[in-house]
């Protein structure tokens, strides 16, 4: 499965970037999110490649925890995330692009089965499965873009 998603964002490219690589505060940006656990930071300091952590978000109304790491890492144009879980792969990229003195901001999404019981469930259930992801990417979207659109700072303060 593959989705995009995509969002306008009223803040300059460096400042959306800013507050998109600022991981460890994702929960208070992304209201889904409802713990973060930190597990390990990147080994080199201007990258985020090596950056592992537990995040726990509410998922088809249930709490479902998931273990991710950045594996791939382009200043000021994106980062990709890794998950393991449930018998597949996610990969997940947070790719920003100026428009003018706006930013967009665009989430992808691919799964990749890798267990026969996934890829048949995944076959049958796969229309369904993808309308709730779109919506969950976009609820993420607009959490960031309040966030950012807000006084980001004062509310990290907090």
């Amino acid at each position: 499965m593959n989705i995009n998603v995509d969002i306008e964002i009223d803040r300059s490219l460096e400042v959306v970037w800013k507050d998109i690589c600022d991981i460890e505060h994702s929960a208070q940006m992304i209201s889904a999110i409802t713990a973060f656990k930190l597990l390990e930071a990147p080994d080199d300091e201007g990258s985020l490649v090596g950056l592992k952590w537990t995040e726990t978000r509410k998922v088809f109304g249930k709490e479902a925890e998931e273990t991710l790491w950045i594996t791939d890492y382009q200043p000021l144009s994106y980062y990709k995330t890794r998950a393991q879980n449930h018998g597949a792969i996610y990969i997940s990229t947070m790719s920003v692009k100026e428009l003018g003195e706006n930013t967009l901001l665009t989430m992808s999404f691919e799964s990749e089965a890798n267990s026969l019981m996934v890829k048949v469930v995944s076959a049958v259930m796969g229309i369904f499965v993808k309308r709730a992801m779109v919506k969950m990417l976009d609820k993420d979207l607009h959490d960031i873009k309040q966030f950012v659109e807000s006084n980001a700072e004062e509310v990290r303060r907090n």
